[in-house]
């Protein structure tokens, strides 16, 4: 598509600063509440420029989770063209730069767009379920925290304080610690009923499960970050974007040791790993790899992550086959 309008946007939580750009030319800038009714005046002020039309202009903004949603919102309403891309990309492609404020981050993201036009990916809403999955798997998160920050304190206290007020504690707090396990229960709950009554997620679940080492949790975050293999359907990409690959630096006759890199889903990349060791542990050709790797004398850390890397791709392998994982699963010669 032919885009002729680009604006920038820099989302916080109270304020959207939008810089208008026609082609390169910037017009202006204008700082806004982050609400429907502050965004609905400024698209009708752009609708006065000569030869603006929504369905030519795309509005670029880097990801800030819930805070998008009200532009996003409204934008998908009328059918406007969003571009959603993650901040250290933007960063990165402008070089260095001095100086930060709103205006200016805006301003960049408005030239971003425009230089970059023809790598824009447009933006589409993801499924109510998936939001919904989404704001439980955060809000089980958030519980799962708050009981850590109660029991590891109480754990602490043994072999330093005496056995009475260790106890004490522990009756105290104990109300609090039911409820908050009483809430996860119904949060995993909730999750198991969307998963059970959607036909689509119900089939992915079963099919990433069915790969030994992956359990619940894993495979929901993996419904969500991919958002059902639609967004991320190349296991290599997946893997990228999850920390496993490792990558190496060289300079000269300089070569570094290839390392993954810290820009990844910090979440999805521990539960991969969670998924890896019980993989060593159970799976039984897993076990094999991994124990064969260690004995040549391979760093454990890396044969783990190598491991990590064996399951995304049968994960991807049986979401593209439509199939549940075989051990011995081979594939007919004609």
């Amino acid at each position: 598509m032919e885009f002729t309008y680009f604006v920038g946007v820099d989302v916080s939580k109270n304020e959207l600063d939008l810089a208008v750009f026609n082609d390169k030319k910037l017009l202006y800038h204008e700082e806004i509440a982050n609400n429907q009714v502050e965004i609905s005046q400024f698209i009708k002020k752009l609708k006065k420029l000569d030869g603006f039309d929504l369905s030519h202009a795309i509005f670029c903004m880097e990801h800030t989770g819930i805070y998008n949603n009200p532009l996003l919102m409204y934008l998908h309403k009328k059918k406007g063209n969003v571009w959603l891309e993650a901040a250290s990309q933007i960063k990165s492609s402008l070089g260095n730069i001095r100086g930060k404020s709103d205006k200016m981050d805006a301003i960049r993201i408005g030239e971003y767009a425009f230089k970059n036009k023809e790598d824009a990916r447009l933006w589409k809403p993801k499924r109510e379920e998936i939001n919904k999955l989404a704001n439980l798997t955060t809000l089980r998160s958030r519980l799962i925290t708050m009981k850590k920050m109660l029991t590891t304190p109480l754990k602490e206290l043994k072999g330093f304080v005496e056995k009475s007020s260790v106890a004490q504690s522990k009756k105290l707090c104990q109300r609090s610690l039911n409820s908050i396990e009483a809430d996860i229960g119904k949060v995993e709950k909730n999750i198991s009923e969307i998963i059970r009554k959607d036909q689509e997620l119900s089939r992915l679940f079963g099919l990433i499960t069915s790969v030994q080492g992956i359990g619940k949790e894993t495979a929901v975050q993996m419904i969500i970050t991919t958002n059902e293999f639609k967004n991320i359907n190349d296991p290599k990409k997946f893997a990228c974007y999850s920390g496993v690959v490792p990558f190496t630096k060289e300079s000269g006759l300089f070569k570094g040791k290839a390392r993954v890199s810290h820009m990844a889903n910090k979440k999805m990349k521990t539960l991969l790993h969670m998924a890896a060791l019980v993989a060593i542990v159970y799976n039984n050709d897993l076990k094999a790899y991994y124990g064969r790797k260690v004995e040549e004398g391979k760093n454990k850390m890396t044969v783990i992550n190598a491991v990590r890397n064996k399951l995304i791709h049968r994960v991807f392998a049986c979401v593209h086959q439509n199939r549940k994982y075989k051990k011995n699963y081979m594939t007919a010669l004609v």
